[in-house]
């Protein structure tokens, strides 16, 4: 099932994004450096301030037990190149375990038709150059290659793509 996520959520919103990013983006040990930026940015704080914003929207993919991904749009976010608008999905974060179950492409719809609902005439989003298999489903799913970004930690940089969809294709 989707639904709008709600302030009770922020713990399991914390604890997925959390799994997700490390899983993801940890590969050759936990330095620091990185575990500072994850348990930082993974808070059921944050998700309670992102959830009491105007200007964000989070969508969770809740099964029998928990919620198992969730999808983050947020609007009045400049894009880092030309020729997209202020919308963008900033996280789409599915369990390990659940990836392949359909739950991320659940997400992206639902989360597509919401954005379509706004106006704007696309919707943008970065991802990890490295990660090759978020890329593909992003290409899969209708999103277009749009430029490239840099992610920045501290003083490192991350080279990420930026993928656009036009929000006119949504129930064509």
């Amino acid at each position: 099932m989707i639904r709008p996520a709600n302030l009770t959520d922020a713990s399991s919103l914390a604890a997925l994004g959390l799994e997700v990013w490390l899983n993801t983006y940890i590969r050759n040990g936990v330095s620091a450096f990185f575990a500072d930026y994850a348990l930082e940015h993974f808070t059921a704080a944050g998700f309670e301030e992102i959830l009491a914003r105007t200007d964000q929207t989070i969508l969770v993919s809740q099964n029998t037990v928990g919620i198992d991904g969730f999808i983050q749009i947020t609007s009045g976010a400049p894009s880092p190149v030309p020729g997209c608008s202020d919308l963008e999905i900033a996280k789409l974060y599915v369990q390990p375990r659940h990836q392949g179950s359909g739950a991320g492409g659940r997400l992206l719809e639902a989360a597509l038709r919401i954005c379509a609902g706004t106006g704007r005439p696309d919707v943008w989003l970065a991802v990890n150059a490295e990660n090759q298999r978020a890329t593909d489903f992003y290409l899969r799913k209708g999103f277009a290659k749009a430029g490239e970004t840099r992610f920045q930690i501290d003083d490192q940089f991350y080279p990420n793509h930026v993928l656009r969809y036009d929000l006119t294709l949504v129930g064509a």
